[in-house]
């Protein structure tokens, strides 16, 4: 493999949001912010390293077997035959913990780009799937591409298989905006999964199965009345609604500002409208974002159409 010439290279991965309602742990699409950077550059000393974590508040591990962006990175090296390569990472968390925003995902899914793309990019985008998964997975143990998917490749993404790793990007209409509401709160994806139901009765899995179907179609013919009937969650909303305060009076001030849909972000806190139009979408935030305020609780939003770009390089040189 003959040398790149890039010396160093600084990389972007944006927040998602899983499950779309409807989609639990088989849809998630990329936002433009927040999101992750990761820096990576070439060493004089072998192997590979984590030299900076900012963001964090010192939470995580600069043992790179520890890090879910190390882990990608080491993963994607091993596979490579090239872990002696002497490589540095930094890692700025721009986006916070247990939000519901994909966060170890965003940074695994970094990881593993900056690193592609510094030792010339060997693999394609899509092929650093499973590296990046092995990332995410050694944060929460789950193995479901809802976020890392999105993160990158962006778009809105469909997993037929999390097993197999069988995804496929889906249409996305010119005008669908979505308005994401993170209230400062922290919920971990285990507690979330842990209240989830271990049955589900046949009406509930046919109405699931209908509007994950109607929002797919909705998606391709850019229907956004089709779009707007079939982001309904029966399934987990129902459930990790009570987990996330004020969760109907903010889904109320969604929808009656125009959201064509609202629900659960991942495993929350965070909340999602999706909407036609930038407008409607900003109007749709704002609301959502005064009903936590009300009970003084604080709360970011980030209003942004589809992001169809996922990972991507800001600087090099």
């Amino acid at each position: 493999m003959s040398t790149n010439a890039l010396q160093e290279v600084r990389v972007f991965a944006p927040a998602t949001v899983a499950n779309v309602a409807c989609g639990f742990d088989v849809l998630g699409f990329a936002i433009d912010a927040p999101g992750d950077e990761v820096v990576a550059r070439h060493s004089d000393k072998p192997g590979f390293r984590i030299t900076e974590i900012t963001g964090d508040d010192g939470k995580l591990p600069k043992i790179p077997e520890k890090n879910t962006a190390g882990v990608a990175a080491l993963d994607l090296l091993r596979h490579l035959g090239m872990s002696d390569r002497g490589i540095e990472l930094e890692i700025h968390k721009k986006m916070p913990f247990g939000s519901g925003l994909g966060s170890s995902a965003a940074s695994a899914v970094a990881g593993v780009y900056a690193v592609n793309k510094l030792i010339g990019e060997p693999l394609a985008k899509q092929q650093l799937l499973p590296f990046a998964m092995q990332g995410e997975a050694s944060a929460d143990g789950a193995w479901h591409a809802d976020n890392v998917g999105p993160s990158l490749l962006g778009g809105i993404v469909f997993i037929r298989s999390n097993q197999e790793l069988d995804i496929a990007q889906l249409p996305v209409p010119e005008n669908l905006w979505a308005a994401v509401v993170h209230p400062d709160i922290e919920i971990l994806t285990k507690v979330a999964r842990e209240i989830l139901p271990t049955n589900i009765p046949m009406v509930n899995a046919t109405q699931q199965i209908g509007n994950l179907g109607g929002l797919i179609c909705g998606l391709i013919q850019e229907d956004y009345a089709m779009i707007g009937r079939s982001i309904h969650d029966v399934i987990a909303e129902p459930r990790r609604q009570k987990l996330v305060p004020e969760f109907y009076n903010a889904k109320r001030a969604a929808m009656s500002n125009g959201a064509l849909g609202f629900s659960i972000s991942g495993a929350g806190p965070s909340v999602f409208a999706l909407c036609e139009g930038e407008q409607t979408a900003h109007r749709a935030g704002k609301a959502i974002s005064e009903v936590f305020s009300k009970i003084n609780l604080e709360n970011q939003c980030y209003v942004s159409p589809i992001n169809k770009e996922g990972v991507h390089v800001v600087d090099s040189q």
